[in-house]
């Protein structure tokens, strides 16, 4: 098997840069995709990026990636807290899998403090910035190793 990374991002992750930047910073998600494809390439490892602001496009590329890749990681939006449809995908993953966030959702809302994915996942990192990229690569590489 190929040495694919599925970098998944959901919802108006799309709009990092210009929304919120106080919670998620001044990176563009191209900025992020960018530098975790060139630092994945410097480990040996491709990347594959799917963003969509639809659900059911992460789901197929969670299924797509079964034959394809090694690897997920994952900063799901707000779906990290209400969708059980995406953490039944990822059961079905068998290589690693990372989710990050950009913030601290355990620092935020109510509403935030459940990911639905949590138990699906070999990790989550979170609220480390545009480092938590960084420190899900060092994971997926160790996880693999």
């Amino acid at each position: 098997m190929s040495r694919v990374i599925l970098l998944l991002s959901g919802p108006n992750l799309d709009q990092l840069g210009s929304r919120s930047p106080e919670i998620y910073g001044s990176q563009t998600l191209e900025e992020h995709v960018a530098r975790f494809s060139g630092e994945a390439n410097d480990r040996g490892f491709s990347v594959r990026h799917v963003q969509s602001n639809f659900e059911g496009d992460l789901i197929e590329a969670v299924n797509g990636a079964r034959d394809t890749a090694v690897a997920i990681v994952i900063n799901a939006g707000a779906l990290t807290h209400t969708s059980w449809a995406l953490a039944d995908a990822l059961a079905t993953f068998a290589g690693a899998k990372i989710e990050i966030h950009l913030s601290n959702p355990a620092a935020r809302e109510p509403f935030r403090h459940v990911s639905t994915l949590a138990g699906v996942v070999d990790g989550s990192i979170s609220g480390f910035g545009a480092l938590s990229y960084d420190l899900a690569l060092d994971a997926v590489a160790r996880l693999l190793s």
